[in-house]
């Protein structure tokens, strides 16, 4: 699996929100484009589609931008990137015994390992949370610890 450019930036962009999100108020796009080094018109999209998945709520007008819908330790990494790159997984092949995905030799194993690996994609992407970046950005081990 290769996580995209949209599942980066929009892990940077949440990234940003989160890091910042004892601020007064939502961040504006320009804000968070100018933290993050990410180019705004395209951070502009990234973040309606992380609207329409639930991970951020928007206010309109003066005063307005984007936060977290939940709290960063309830947002993994998994949920971002399939947001803005859909589900993950290890290719598009198919399921196994489904639709005739087993008429050819070694098919239907072959399946069965790929749906495996992509599984195991999901689990480690769905291990990390905002709020374990939000640690590790400010150079605190889980224990609360510095790292060394």
């Amino acid at each position: 699996m290769k996580v995209s450019t949209r599942g980066d930036y929009a892990s940077r962009a949440l990234l940003s929100l989160a890091l910042h999100d004892k601020d007064q108020g939502p961040t504006s796009v320009r804000d968070i484009a100018e933290r993050t080094g990410l180019p705004q018109p395209y951070l502009e999209q990234i973040l309606l589609a992380l609207k329409g998945a639930g991970l951020v709520r928007s206010k309109r007008g003066v005063g307005g931008g984007y936060v977290l819908a939940r709290g960063a330790s309830d947002i993994t990494l998994g949920e971002i990137v399939s947001a803005v790159d859909g589900p993950i997984a290890a290719g598009d092949f198919g399921r196994p015994h489904e639709n005739g995905a087993c008429e050819h030799e070694g098919q239907c194993v072959l399946l069965a390992v790929w749906a495996d690996v992509g599984e195991h994609m999901r689990s480690h992407l769905d291990s990390f949370t905002l709020e374990d970046m939000v640690r590790r950005a400010r150079g605190i081990d889980d224990a609360g610890k510095p790292l060394e």
